[in-house]
């Protein structure tokens, strides 16, 4: 077993960040134990990171990749994949990958995935530029030279100028701008001035960061 994981909450300055991440690490598990140690740090202090942080994730990847390689000696000639996801404040999710790890979103009970599979067939024509090749043996998954199922992943000196180690990066607004039937009324109903509760529910609706113009009718039935 040479996965790592992190699943945890910081708090930098005035903001609640969430980190979450798998790494699973393939032919030892220095590389996966590494990255459990440091990926995130490196995000988190690069210099953009409020101003860019799609900038600031693949910058961190990128150092990330090169300090492995040049620990090669310590941490062993394996690799790993890699999917991290960074919640803020718990309104903005960004999700970067390297392989195949997957992250899926559930939204309103619909799945979306917020990673891209690297796999040696569908970047076929990156790996070939770089001098490589991708197997298709009878009975086994495509693999990068005959040796890796994945087209991109950390770590791999002997693969490496056949691999990418760039992530893919989504991002994406958590949060819930549309106050179900059941909510609205039960805010309105807590409120006996109608006036107050239509203000009450569009001051949710904003709070809620509706994009959408708001306007709010409460009529109030006499029993």
């Amino acid at each position: 077993m040479e996965d790592y994981h992190v699943a945890k909450f910081v708090q930098i300055q005035e903001h609640e960040l969430g980190l979450f991440a798998i790494y699973d690490g393939h032919l030892g598990d220095g590389v996966p134990a590494y990255l459990q140690k440091h990926l995130f740090s490196n995000i988190l202090n690069e210099e953009e990171f409020w101003v860019d942080l799609n900038r600031s994730i693949s910058k961190a990847y990128e150092r990330t990749d090169q300090a492995i390689l040049s620990h090669d000696s310590d941490l062993g000639r394996g690799g790993s994949t890699a999917v991290t996801a960074i919640l803020i404040n718990g309104q903005r999710l960004w999700v970067a990958n390297v392989g195949d790890s997957r992250a899926v979103l559930s939204r309103g009970g619909q799945a979306i995935q917020m990673s891209t599979d690297h796999e040696p067939n569908t970047e076929r024509g990156s790996i070939e530029h770089r001098g490589g090749f991708v197997s298709n043996m009878p009975g086994d998954v495509p693999r990068v030279n005959g040796q890796l199922a994945v087209s991109r992943a950390f770590g791999d000196r002997n693969l490496k100028s056949h691999l990418r180690s760039d992530p893919d990066i989504q991002d994406t607004i958590i949060d819930n701008n549309v106050v179900s039937n059941q909510e609205a009324v039960d805010i309105a109903r807590k409120i006996k001035d109608p006036l107050k509760a239509a203000k009450q529910l569009t001051a949710e609706a904003v709070r809620r960061d509706s994009k959408d113009d708001i306007s709010c009718v409460v009529v109030r039935f006499r029993r």
